[in-house]
């Protein structure tokens, strides 16, 4: 279906699909992890998938330098500047930072921007409400100086990045038909929603491959109704470019366990991320998965219905912004 497509494989591929029973039994649900967290090396997480998309027409446009944005510890921003170190190419990184005049972390995600060469602009809160227009800035100057620039959306989520998940439900199909899980779709997919791509993506994907009927992104900022419109929008822009695409799967975003503030988790749920890795060795991150998985078991508390269904959690990675907060975790081990 997207065979035509300029791409990058990167993935390392099929990600596992995994059942962890004391997780299942935690939940009272057939519960099945999804792991994009290992879908690469320092590059690994759910940015990947997007990134072979939109890296592959970077390549195909010829662009020397990539410019995108994020918060501090972006996960996204790091992929793309370590993805595009892979290619040759330069990386510009827009990210939102309380302290525009503070020096730069040398922890997380950070510390791997650095390491790769990326070039860090850092902008204040309100700034951020023009990202957009700065990161056109950043190309215009790059493009008069006769560079070659190729602008990628917070997240990597447009159209294009969101194919990578289309992708990925392709992949999840292959695993249920090798008998994994029974080979029965699931009831839900349920995973952290930050941007709205990996959403629309897999629910395109959810519904070309038969893999469920309704997709649940636990939002970790802003709100339903937001990321409703940022999904459906996403969804309308990837189908103009494969209108082979079939209408998506059901879409219910959940924003109660978005927690205090986008990358500020609550005590309850840095508890329940230490609770998560004792009990199975499952390690969230506090920004996304964390906040998604613990999303996920407030639902299950609210609403008797879900109990015994089967469930997808997609882990979407992160595991250097859990390393750039170690010190907030401190009383919960």
């Amino acid at each position: 279906m997207l065979r035509n497509l300029p791409r990058q494989r990167w993935v390392h591929g099929p990600t596992p699909l995994v059942r962890l029973p004391r997780l299942a039994a935690r939940f009272g649900l057939d519960l099945w992890i999804k792991r994009d967290d290992a879908s690469g090396g320092v590059e690994a997480g759910n940015k990947v998938r997007k990134l072979e998309f939109l890296l592959g027409e970077a390549r195909a446009r010829q662009a020397d330098t990539v410019i995108t944005c994020g918060g501090i510890q972006s996960n996204h921003a790091r992929a793309t500047a370590v993805l595009a170190a892979q290619l040759g190419m330069k990386s510009v990184l827009v990210l939102r930072a309380d302290d525009v005049h503070a020096a730069l972390p040398i922890s997380g995600n950070v510390l791997i921007d650095r390491m790769v060469g990326a070039s860090i602009r850092l902008i204040d809160n309100e700034q951020w409400r023009d990202r957009n227009g700065i990161m056109a800035q950043e190309a215009s100057a790059i493009d008069r100086a006769g560079g070659r620039s190729y602008v990628i959306p917070e997240g990597g989520s447009n159209g294009l990045g969101t194919l990578g998940y289309v992708e990925a439900m392709a992949e999840v199909r292959a695993q249920l038909d090798l008998g994994l899980g029974g080979g029965r779709p699931f009831d839900a997919i349920v995973h952290a929603c930050g941007s709205g791509g990996t959403a629309a993506g897999i629910a395109l994907g959810a519904a070309a491959y038969d893999v469920a009927p309704v997709v649940h992104p636990m939002a970790v900022c802003n709100d339903a109704a937001y990321f409703q419109a940022v999904i459906a929008s996403i969804i309308a822009e990837a189908r103009s470019i494969v209108p082979a695409l079939p209408a998506p799967a059901g879409v219910v975003v959940d924003d109660a366990s978005k927690g205090p503030a986008y990358a500020v988790s609550s005590d309850e749920q840095r508890a329940f991320i230490v609770e998560m890795a004792r009990l199975c060795g499952l390690v969230l991150d506090p920004v996304y998965t964390g906040k998604g998985l613990h999303g996920l078991a407030q639902w299950v508390r609210r609403d008797g219905s879900l109990v015994g269904k089967r469930v997808l959690f997609v882990h979407t990675g992160g595991l250097p912004g859990l390393l750039a907060q170690g010190e907030e975790f401190e009383r919960n081990l």
